[in-house]
């Protein structure tokens, strides 16, 4: 379609080159009326002529109707925005999308059900906010208190400290955190680090026998 209305344009644009021309030629009685109309005369008595412009004529007619009458959807790729920018009197304030993302974050963490947080925030040409938030939570946890509490309380930080409401807060539960084995990574952890500092001992207690034998 968009091959049509290029076509349709540029016919527009050379029987408007024409219509000017000769519109012109004629204001400055440089070209006679009675010349054009007997231009007209010849051209019509040719038939193949007569088909030719015709059929040009159908075809024009037809990118007219289409184009005034249905336009094409174009659809317009959304640009990926990087804040709000609000503006009053005094000036303008531009609250970029890192900060309300870190604000999101920082929200989301202060639960201690929710273990390894990562938010993201996009915006839309309207300054709607959508959240996304994934994370990890502990294995007490009731999810859905957990998420709907977590949902009205971005919703109000976001609100209190910017000004902004939030469209949608969606929240991704990506596993649930086993203490078990949390536990069993602390304590080898620890057994670890008891092994390097006998080793390290160990170390300083031959280092000093030595000294003595010497």
């Amino acid at each position: 379609m968009k091959i049509l209305e290029r076509i349709a344009l540029i016919l527009f644009s050379i029987i408007m080159l024409f219509v000017s021309i000769v519109s012109c030629l004629v204001i400055f009685n440089i070209m006679e009326l009675k010349t054009i109309f007997n231009f007209l005369e010849d051209i019509i008595e040719n038939q193949t002529v007569t088909r030719v412009i015709l059929g040009f004529a159908i075809v024009s007619i037809l990118l007219a109707i289409k184009s005034l009458f249905f336009p094409s959807k174009i659809k317009k790729k959304q640009e990926i925005k990087t804040g709000v920018l609000l503006e009053n009197k005094d000036g303008r304030l531009l609250i970029s999308r890192d900060t309300i993302e870190n604000l999101v974050n920082s929200v989301v963490k202060s639960f201690t059900d929710a273990v390894d947080v990562q938010t993201k925030v996009n915006l839309d040409a309207d300054n709607n906010i959508t959240v996304f938030v994934s994370l990890l939570v502990k294995e007490e946890a009731i999810i859905k208190e957990l998420s709907a509490n977590i949902q009205n309380k971005i919703k109000e930080t976001v609100k209190r400290s910017t000004d902004l409401d939030v469209n949608q807060i969606n929240i991704n539960i990506k596993n649930i955190e086993n203490q078990k084995n949390s536990i069993k990574n602390e304590n080898q952890t620890k057994i670890k680090i008891n092994n390097v500092q006998v080793n390290q001992n160990q170390t300083k207690e031959n280092q000093t026998e030595t000294n003595i034998v010497k």
